[in-house]
């Protein structure tokens, strides 16, 4: 299995493996796939811009012609020169042919680049180059915290710019779920804070909008406080804005594990004003409100057995992509309907 390990895929891009000249990059996150595409094209090309060193192909144009890959990638450059072809697969066209084609005969000397999207284990072009010793497959997951730590203090230190502790903390639950979002929401606060030197807490809440937490955070939101119209209202706008799957089931299976954590301090005595104004990561000015309510209306016990289906709902959809959309939105209702009934059960109480 040729599958490059996370933790090695930004080594990989940055010194390609000559023995591996045909590369897969696919995952849920778009951004993160398009910018290790676009690096590893940089460091395989003498000049990305001479189109006789750099042919970019469409999945249609492999679809009824599988040969067509081949032939691009034994073309020798009429000028010399390092040469590559880079492929955008996707949509309804399949690509497995032309790139079984090619492994048979690949061609050393050319690089392959193919950006895909997010493929289940079972996908034939991921097969394909996770079996294949001339291939190499690299999957894009949404940052983690380390890895979103890393992110912010390359760009600030690129823009010789330094953030204060309290100001990190808020910024980084903001970003992830898409590596060009959070490069974008990263930009727009350079850009705010040039020429002042540090980053201050009030200029993150001030030009951060949110790269996709706080777009993913809201649906979740309307979910656990049991509210149906609002989430489907909110889910509606993530997927006609293209916010992946994966991104929803990560930032949900987050929050899920923070309002845990936080049920947990209630139950041992602490008032949930105080533990959601002490919360390590900050919870956002904006989520106080909802993130109280959900609080008031959730077991610890209740947030253990969703954070188990909604685990198990993300897994569901990373092994059946197709139905990805309809799996997330499902597991989203669950949680809203469990948290309909545990409001109905308090307010009785009361």
């Amino acid at each position: 299995m040729v599958a490059v390990k996370p933790s090695d895929a930004d080594a990989f891009v940055a010194r390609p493996d000559a023995a591996r000249p045909i590369v897969l990059i696919f995952g849920p996150d778009a951004g993160l796939v398009h910018e290790r595409a676009e690096a590893l094209i940089r460091n395989s090309v003498d000049d990305p811009a001479d189109p006789f060193l750099l042919a970019r192909i469409e999945a249609d144009e492999l679809s009824g012609n599988s040969m067509r890959l081949v032939e691009e990638a034994q073309t020798i450059p009429m000028f010399g020169g390092r040469r590559a072809v880079w492929v955008r697969a996707g949509g309804r066209y399949n690509i497995a042919p032309a790139v079984e084609a090619l492994l048979a005969s690949p061609a050393p000397e050319c690089r392959i680049v193919i950006e895909a999207g997010d493929l289940r284990k079972t996908a034939p072009l991921r097969s394909l180059c996770e079996r294949a010793k001339h291939a190499a497959a690299i999957a894009c997951y949404p940052d983690d915290e380390k890895a979103l730590a890393r992110l912010v203090d390359r760009e600030l230190r690129d823009a010789k710019l330094t953030i204060a502790d309290d100001a990190r903390a808020v910024l980084l639950p903001l970003l992830g779920g898409d590596r060009q979002a959070s490069r974008s929401e990263l930009g727009k606060l350079i850009l705010y804070a040039r020429g002042k030197g540090k980053i201050e807490a009030d200029d993150v809440a001030a030009v951060v909008a949110n790269a996709s937490a706080l777009a993913v955070d809201a649906a979740i939101d309307a979910a656990l406080a049991g509210r149906f119209a609002d989430l489907e209202t909110e889910f509606g706008k993530l997927m006609a804005a293209g916010t992946s799957t994966g991104a929803i089931f990560w930032s949900g299976q987050r929050q899920l594990s923070e309002l845990h954590k936080l049920r947990l301090a209630v139950d041992d005595g602490a008032a949930i004003d105080s533990v959601v104004e002490s919360a390590r990561p900050p919870v956002y000015f904006q989520r106080k409100p909802q993130v109280k309510t959900a609080l008031r209306i959730w077991t610890a016990a209740r947030l253990a057995d969703a954070m188990m289906q909604f685990g198990k709902a993300a897994l569901d959809a990373r092994q059946q992509a197709d139905l990805a959309e309809p799996i997330a939105q499902r597991a989203l209702m669950a949680i809203a309907s469990t948290a309909q009934a545990l409001g109905k059960s308090s307010s009785r109480r009361r």
